[in-house]
């Protein structure tokens, strides 16, 4: 407490003289205080000697038990490095044993198995001696299934001289297995009833052992089988091609001669199929052979009679083991090819509906074709996937060029034939106002279409389209000029067609009948294009197209609409002559219209109903804007050749010229009023 506070103590203590009597009892009261403050102070003073020396002492043993504990600490971590070692020694002992425990497992193993198999492979080789097939083959799958146990020591002698033992002992049973087959087909199997049998059972072991076994056994078999049939097909008498069917025939009756017997032979082989495979395989070679070597061009009916046989022997093979594309719904639907209605729908719904069909028929013969190239061994196995159709056919396609030239000369005739007892004219009671010569044409073509359609779906059907073109163009030629010729006029000098065209009301109407049938012709070629695309070969498809065809025949249409515009305008020859003789210098008065132009209305109400009637609508309407753009001009010009009009005159022939209009102008109308009527 500094000066100041003591005094401020004071001062608040003593404020007055009066309380100076306190004092005495203050200090009194203070002193007892300090002593009891010393005391206090000696006290703690006497504790804290004894509490330093208590405290070295402590400091001292806690010194010391640290050390202790430190010592301890590297007694316990040097106990635990060495119970590691001791775990780790232990462990690797362990493993040791384990290993050892293996080794002696798979050495017992090893060993069992080896005593397993040279137990199995001294009884094989006694089976095989004996020629105990059906225990042989059971015996030989245990063995070769405990062979893939040592193929890891196939370097140890033991093992090695197993398997040449084992490969020495299949060798004899593939022997044994050959020289009991060769006696198949010898007459052998009656003689010795158990025969059958020891081939069924030795099948097993063919199985058992390599499939090249296999392969090797049945491509001899079928070699063996087919080969009495080259003798006798090769030979000078029945190497010819109106024999061919006579291959088919022998074939045949192989097959169901041996049936039974050839049930020794386990479904997964295919037999018969390989045997066929291989048949239809030499018989090509020798077809294809016969066909180079013909000194002289083959009959067709010969030609036509081999490859029909040869089509239908490869449908029966296609159903027998599967495979192909039926064809009849195909000529279904060339039997829609030629109608009348619109077939638009129909065709874009045939289309769908084969274009998968023959994409997956294409895929399963070039699939089969190519496994014919590579020799896949897998033939074996399935029959799936091969196709026999075009197998042997398809060597007559490049000498079909005879059959081909009779299918255009017969189409030819025919045509000219039709062309010439054609009327010219639609049968009673008829809606489609077409020729019965233009679907004739069409049935003849699609009797041929159908005809080929048996025989090939490749280059000959390709060359017979060629020959449905050049038909249908001759068709069109005759139609052409079939039109009538002759005169000048305005229609002749814009079109090229030399002068002028009197027609008759017949003349109209056949004029019509050749619009509709080169129509019909157009339509239906198309049709025919898309039915021939759908059913070729998809290497042909781009290639089959009727749009020259077409062109020649919408050129027909073109030529008819225009001929039938210059015969309507020659009849008006006569009215037109009479306009200019009209005296329109001296006429007194103006009156009715002028008798020329009755007469054009009258030449005009007598044509356009009968071709409106007979015309479709889109044809008509072209025939009528033809005739507006012929007869309009010409009229024009025409009032020009009339000279030395008065007032009167002027007035008159502008009436009738405002007639002419009229008349023109309720054309339109009139043949609307035809369409509703001809409208069912």
């Amino acid at each position: 407490m500094d000066k100041s506070s003591a005094l401020e103590y004071i001062n608040q203590m003593f404020p007055t003289e009066a309380s100076l009597t306190g004092v005495e009892p203050l200090m009194q009261k203070i002193q007892g205080e300090i002593r009891r403050v010393d005391a206090s102070i000696l006290s703690a003073v006497r504790q804290q000697s004894n509490s330093g020396t208590k405290a070295k002492e402590d400091l001292a043993d806690a010194t010391r038990a640290v050390e202790e504990l430190s010592h301890k600490i590297q007694e316990i971590k040097s106990k635990a490095e060495q119970s590691e070692a001791m775990v780790q020694e232990i462990c690797r002992d362990i493993k040791k044993l384990d290993f050892a425990k293996k080794n002696i497992t798979t050495t017992i193993t090893a060993l069992h198995r080896l005593t397993m198999l040279v137990s199995a492979v001294e009884q094989l080789q006694v089976m095989a001696s004996k020629r105990q097939y059906k225990e042989a083959a059971a015996q030989l799958e245990a063995v070769n299934q405990l062979c893939n146990h040592f193929e890891a020591y196939r370097d140890v002698p033991k093992i090695t001289e197993l398997r040449e033992k084992l490969n020495n002992i299949k060798q004899i049973l593939k022997s044994h297995v050959f020289s009991d087959f060769s006696s198949l087909g010898t007459g052998k199997e009656t003689e010795e009833t158990n025969l059958l049998q020891k081939l069924s059972d030795s099948c097993l072991v063919v199985d058992a052992l390599e499939p090249s076994v296999r392969e090797e056994l049945v491509n001899n078999f079928c070699s063996r089988e087919l080969t009495s049939y080259e003798q006798i097909f090769e030979g000078a008498e029945l190497a010819k091609l109106d024999k061919t069917e006579r291959r088919y025939a022998w074939i045949k009756r192989r097959i169901r001669t041996n049936e039974e017997i050839w049930k020794i032979f386990p479904a997964s082989w295919h037999v018969p199929y390989r045997l066929c495979i291989q048949f239809c395989k030499q018989t090509r070679k020798q077809v294809e052979s016969i066909l180079v070597n013909m000194k002289e061009k083959p009959v067709v009916a010969i030609l036509l009679l081999a490859l029909q046989s040869t089509v239908e022997f490869e449908k029966e093979l296609e159903k027998k083991f599967g495979g192909g594309v039926p064809t009849k719904d195909i000529e279904d639907d060339i039997e829609e090819i030629g109608t009348w209605e619109d077939n638009s729908q129909n065709i874009s719904k045939i289309r769908k509906k084969y274009e998968k069909k023959f994409a997956a028929s294409q895929e399963t013969e070039e699939n089969g074709f190519q496994q014919e190239k590579t020799g896949n061994k897998d033939l074996s196995v399935t029959g799936a996937g091969f196709n026999f159709r075009g197998m042997i056919s398809s060597c007559f396609e490049p000498h079909l060029t005879p059959y081909i030239e009779l299918e255009e000369k017969t189409l030819m005739d025919d045509l000219e034939k039709i062309v010439q007892e054609e009327s010219w004219d639609v049968e009673d009671g008829s809606q489609n106002n077409v020729l019965s010569s233009s679907t004739q044409l069409f049935s003849n073509i699609k009797k041929s279409l159908k005809r080929c359609n048996t025989l090939s779906k490749n280059q000959t059907l390709f060359n017979l389209f060629k020959v449905f073109q050049r038909v249908l163009k001759a068709y069109a030629t005759k139609l052409f000029f079939k039109l009538p010729k002759g005169g000048t006029g305005i229609v002749a000098a814009a079109t090229g067609m030399d002068g002028q065209i009197k027609v008759s009301e017949r003349d109209e109407r056949v004029i019509c009948y050749i619009v509709n049938s080169a129509e019909y012709c157009h339509k239906t070629s198309g049709e025919l294009a898309e039915n021939v695309s759908e059913i070729i070969d998809p290497h042909y498809a781009d290639g089959v197209d009727m749009s020259e065809v077409q062109d020649e025949f919408s050129a027909v249409i073109t030529k008819a609409l225009v001929t039938l515009v210059l015969g309507l305008e020659t009849k008006f020859d006569t009215e037109m002559a009479v306009m200019t003789r009209v005296p329109w210098s001296t006429l007194e008065s103006v009156g009715d219209q002028s008798g020329y132009v009755n007469g054009i209305n009258t030449v005009l109400s007598g044509s356009i109903p009968v071709l409106g009637k007979l015309l479709t609508p889109v044809y008509f309407q072209f025939f009528l804007d033809k005739l507006a753009s012929s007869l309009g001009p010409r009229f024009y010009a025409n009032i020009f050749r009339c000279k030395q009009l008065s007032e009167t005159g002027a007035q008159q022939m502008l009436l009738d010229t405002q007639a002419v209009k009229s008349i023109l102008l309720e054309i339109p109308s009139l043949a609307r009023q035809l369409f509703q009527i001809c409208e069912p």
